[in-house]
């Protein structure tokens, strides 16, 4: 696996309702739920992130992005995204991730029962980059109700749900400091996805807390 700083990543077209060279997080009582059927939900908070485009601009040039190619049928085929993860106890790119990570532990503490523990990393490009309809079944994920949080900056993507097997599918844009929460049963009985876009996009950064053996 080799090591990106790509130089695209530069082109982020900032957001004109966020121009904080502060970098912090919002209250979280903001929060909205919808509730998506078969036991599963979503919580969405628009800008919970204030100054994300400066948060942007150093994940973009600090941490050490992958590109990696996986076995898909019968060929092996590149990762149409950068990657990079922290485990249990790794410190985070940036002390406002750590912020996030905790102060998600604490809001959900009665419903989650455990701590935030993982982050991933994955970092759009532009519009050719995607990631497949899935659910985080890897671990518990795929026997347990669980929760993952997505902290978005840079360029909005959408963010399709659907519900395994197929049905309608719900679309949520996130960029600029929004957050996602996918609780419940989310993973087991929905899918979700960030498709390809052929109209010219700017590049997207997610961050997603895990609890720990999800993923």
């Amino acid at each position: 696996m080799t090591t990106h700083h790509p130089e695209a990543l530069q082109a982020l077209q900032g957001s004109l309702f966020d121009q904080a060279d502060e970098v912090r997080l919002g209250p979280l009582d903001g929060v909205r739920r919808t509730e998506l059927g078969h036991g599963a939900w979503i919580d969405v908070l628009p800008g919970w992130l204030h100054g994300s485009d400066a948060l942007f601009a150093r994940l973009a040039a600090e941490v050490p992005w992958r590109a990696e190619r996986r076995r898909m049928y019968d060929r092996t085929v590149d990762v149409p995204r950068l990657l990079s993860y922290y485990g249990v106890g790794d410190p985070l790119p940036h002390p406002v991730l750590e912020e996030a990570r905790d102060a998600l532990g604490r809001y959900y503490a009665d419903e989650l029962g455990e701590p935030f523990a993982t982050a991933g990393l994955c970092c759009y490009r532009d519009g050719r980059d995607s990631v497949a309809w899935h659910g985080d079944r890897v671990g518990r994920g795929a026997r347990e109700d669980t929760m993952v949080a997505i902290l978005s900056v840079g360029t909005p993507r959408d963010l399709l749900l659907r519900p395994v097997g197929g049905g309608r599918t719900v679309r949520r844009p996130l960029g600029h400091g929004d957050l996602i929460v996918m609780g419940g049963s989310c993973q087991r009985t929905w899918e979700h996805a960030v498709p390809k876009s052929t109209r010219a996009t700017g590049p997207r950064i997610s961050v997603q807390f895990r609890p720990r053996g999800v993923n």
